[in-house]
């Protein structure tokens, strides 16, 4: 993880990005759709890989998880790499590469893609405001 001249208020928006980041893995391994959607931002920008338009309302998010993850499983996503920027002490861009896996009819796959999160305080608490995930080109 890399900042921008972080000081103490840049450090806390770094440290509140790792623990969302961290509790989003958690919830999408644990395929818990409750959980997930809690992170996200009332008025989020979200594009997931298999998304066919931008949704920008939490059911759509919600409809997108329970899709997602309550098949194939069990889930699991994990960032292999990211890079941060602090755009400001209450947000933080972050963008990386990651590995999804899942089991479908019974065979574990692996998708490799690009990810994006912006996160920002909204608030007392720290949200995710805009998410997208490409698939790696082959």
């Amino acid at each position: 993880m890399r900042g921008f001249g972080a000081g103490t208020a840049e450090e806390e928006a770094l440290r509140e990005a790792a623990l969302i980041l961290e509790q989003w893995s958690r919830a999408f391994s644990a395929s818990d759709v409750d959980a997930i959607v809690r992170l996200y931002s009332d008025d989020a920008i979200f594009v997931g890989t298999g998304s066919k338009a931008v949704v920008t309302v939490t059911d759509g998010i919600r409809r997108y998880f329970e899709d997602a993850l309550l098949s194939n499983r069990p889930r699991g996503a994990s960032l292999a790499s990211y890079e941060t920027m602090i755009l400001s002490d209450t947000s933080v861009v972050v963008a990386g590469l990651d590995t999804v896996t899942g089991v479908r009819d019974g065979v574990p796959f692996s998708n490799s893609g690009r990810v994006s999160f912006v996160i920002a305080k909204r608030g007392a608490e720290w949200k995710i405001v805009h998410f997208h995930r490409s698939a790696m080109p082959k």
